[in-house]
This record gives C-alpha cells, structure tokens and sequence, in this order.
C-alpha cells in the first residue's frame, strides 16, 4: 500500500446514488496528480476520501499509512492540507487573513480561544509571502476579491506543514490574470522538491501547473484513464472524460483543449 494515498475498489453511495464506483488509485510520495473530469463526475467526492472527510460504502481507502474506518480522522486530517469552496464558505468574512491561516494549526474556523506562539505566525507570514499575498495580511477575509481568498486558502492549507496537499478547483471564479498567476504559482510549489505529494482538482487542462507529474480522469463516478500525464492525457482519453470529441494541444509545459471540428 502507498505511503500516501492508496484507494482500492471504493464506491460511494449517498441516498441511493452512487458518487464514486469501484475506485482504484494509489499516490506516491512526491508525485503530483491532476484530476480532470466533468461537473457531477465525483472528483470533490474522491478528494472528501482522500482527506478523511468522508468514510467509503465500500472497498478500502488508506490514507498516509492509515486506513480509513480504523484510524481517529481527527488525527489524521491535519496531515492533510485541503482547499476547498466548502472549507472557505465557513470562514468569517471577519476574520483577518493571517488568522485565517494560522488557525489552521488547530484545524478550526474562526479564532476562538486559541493560543499561537510567534513561531506559528512567522510561518503563516512566509506562507503567504510564498504566494505573493504578505500585503493582505491584515486585511479581513470579506473584503479580498477571489484571487486573493484562493491564495490566503492555500497558504492555510500549507500552514501544518502537510504530508498530502488536495486543491478542489483552485482557479474555479479567476478571471485570465489571476488564473495565470495561481497556475504560476503552483508551478513553483510543485518544483519545490520539500512540497507535500499534491492533488489538484479541475474541469480545464489550461489549469494544469507546470510541474505536475500525473493524471486521473473520471467520470460518472469511474475511472477513465490514470497515469503519467505525458502518456495518458491524450486527446482519446479526454474526449471519452468530457464525452464530446476534442481536440488537444500543447503549448511547452502547458495545455490547451477545445473541441474537434466535426462536433461544431
């Protein structure tokens, strides 16, 4: 089994509809994946899995050594870094932005009665620095436009030093600049050979980083296709992921898609 993330034959069920079907997949330690699929495929489900925040119907799901039904969750979840629109709707739109990073030592939302020492807020600081938002530091959560939240939620999702980093579409909402700018910055952690082994979810190959190593292609809660990115995002496999033909293009380290000519 992985050190990182081993899932075999896990399906989830959720009143009555099945959200993931007969998942295999397995994570190794510096390896950095794309998950790549249509709305509804089961990609935020898969990384609730990954993260411990959600228990399979079935099949076995282990995650940083520890297998999912047999391991205290609350344990492991700090090991795991996770940015999410779910996580970030529960932060309050008061709450200063390196407050919202440091809290993530505690796992909670929203200051309370926590004590931090000054060590924690120097890293939360070079974190943000790291992405370029050390001028946001004292601002509120409510008052930053979404390029801004994106990477104020990455920085908390770094700030336990993780073993396993999950982004759920980090570039859902940017307009073209901030887009570019988080795709760059992404790059950067993933050349960082410290950097945690990494999942980034998304609907676009125009958001995969430089950098990221491989790819998940799913759809209807299934697996079309997994491996090295070079090898298996193809224009067939793609087309089969989004269900309409298309056409694949690559531009250096980087991707384009849209669709074939026939299907116009």
């Amino acid at each position: 089994m992985s050190d990182v993330l081993a899932m075999a034959g896990v399906s989830v069920v959720r009143g009555g509809r099945r959200l993931l079907d007969e998942v295999s997949w397995e994570i190794e330690e510096g390896e950095r994946w794309v998950v790549l699929g249509p709305n509804g495929a089961g990609k935020t489900t898969l990384l609730q899995v990954a993260a411990g925040r959600m228990h399979p119907t079935s099949g076995v799901a282990g995650v940083l050594g520890e297998v999912l039904g047999a391991v205290d969750v609350f344990e492991l979840r700090p090991r795991v870094g996770l940015a999410s629109a779910v996580l970030a709707d529960r932060i309050p739109a008061r709450e200063r932005v390196r407050d919202v990073v440091v809290t993530a030592s505690y796992g909670v939302v929203g200051r309370w009665r926590e004590a931090y020492d000054e060590l924690d807020y120097e890293r939360a600081t070079e974190l943000l620095a790291a992405l370029g938002a050390t001028h946001l530091i004292d601002r509120t959560y409510g008052t930053l436009s979404e390029g801004e939240r994106k990477r104020v939620q990455i920085a908390r999702a770094l700030m336990t030093d993780p073993e396993l980093m999950l982004l759920d579409e980090p570039a859902a909402g940017l307009d073209l600049g901030g887009r570019e700018d988080l795709v760059r910055r992404l790059g950067a952690l993933a050349a960082d050979l410290a950097a945690p082994a990494m999942v980034l979810v998304t609907h676009h190959v125009e958001e995969i980083p430089p950098g990221f190593t491989d790819v998940l292609m799913i759809r209807d809660g299934g697996v079309v296709a997994a491996g090295p990115l070079e090898l298996t995002l193809t224009a067939e496999n793609l087309s089969a992921t989004f269900d309409t033909p298309l056409v694949l293009d690559r531009h250096g380290d980087r991707w384009s898609a849209r669709a074939a000519t026939s299907a116009l």
